[in-house]
């Protein structure tokens, strides 16, 4: 039976933090937020006298009285408009509201997200660690019903050794349109089956091959200057998230949300909805 190297049992401890086994936070809960009130009506204007015209001029100029008058929906400002349609943000049990420092953080400075378009839901994770590997199969369920202006990411850690040749495997596997066919298949392969004595990019393209991949084709991939690109950015993506453990989820540039011992799993992508809504309606958690 093939196994890992104790190099790869440190790297996978590094890379795969504490957060989800620590005890519970301390923190007290947070009130959750009351819901926006919507601004009142404004008085209307009154209306402007003017002089009455002869009722043969206003026949001549092809108008009446009516055709005067402005609609009142199209003179309400665009901007109260726009103001009323907006959601309220989410009300939640307090009992159960994230946390403060312990579900979720907000970052120092807004940061670049990693791709373009909705409010992005990006999980920094690792094929080295059990713990992302436990919230695959909640992802599984959780993507399909995200509305249409969620984008959810993957951004494999770039922490040194062998996570980089996972995260070049990654996006070798995104580029030849293999991620849906292979993701929860390589945690399994790594943790469970021990398929890799040193994961080797060499190795790792045998196993791909093995998963309908082409190995040249896939290893040369790997090794390309666009993979090395994504690798550089995914690293740069992870240090300005402040991301020191796997998984943690970035949520729009703003905040991080982590997994804890008391809410778990599950507890983490609550958060995550949570943190989306509040986007979603323009408020500050």
């Amino acid at each position: 039976m093939k196994r890992l190297l104790p190099l790869i049992f440190a790297l996978a401890l590094a890379a795969c933090g504490e957060s989800a086994t620590d005890s519970p936070a301390t923190a007290p809960a947070t009130d959750a937020p009351a819901p926006a009130s919507t601004p009142a009506a404004e008085a209307p204007a009154p209306e402007a006298t003017q002089p009455e015209a002869p009722a043969e001029d206003a026949v001549a100029a092809g108008t009446t009285d009516d055709a005067v008058e402005t609609p009142a929906d199209e003179a309400a400002p665009a901007e109260a408009v726009a103001e009323t349609e907006r959601p309220a943000p989410p009300v939640v049990d307090p009992a159960r509201a994230p946390r403060l420092g312990a579900d979720y953080e907000p970052l120092a400075e807004p940061m670049p997200t990693i791709g373009q378009g909705g409010i992005e839901v990006a999980e920094v994770f690792s094929y080295m660690c059990i713990h992302c590997a436990n919230l695959q199969p909640l992802i599984n369920t959780w993507k399909p019903k995200q509305p249409a202006d969620v984008r959810f990411e993957y951004v494999p850690g770039v922490f040194g050794g062998v996570s980089d040749n996972f995260a070049r495997a990654y996006y070798a596997a995104e580029a030849m349109n293999l991620v849906d066919k292979t993701h929860d298949d390589l945690f399994k392969a790594v943790l469970i089956e021990r398929s890799f004595t040193n994961a080797s990019p060499e190795e790792i393209a045998d196993w791909y091959a093995g998963h309908g991949a082409d190995r040249e084709a896939f290893l040369s991939t790997m090794q390309s200057f666009a993979i090395t690109a994504k690798l550089n950015r995914a690293k740069q993506f992870a240090l300005r998230g402040g991301v020191d453990a796997t998984p943690m989820i970035i949520v729009n540039g703003k905040y991080r949300a982590m997994a804890t011992g008391d809410r778990g799993m599950q507890g983490l992508l609550d958060t995550v909805d949570w943190l989306v809504a509040h986007e979603r309606a323009g408020s500050t958690p």
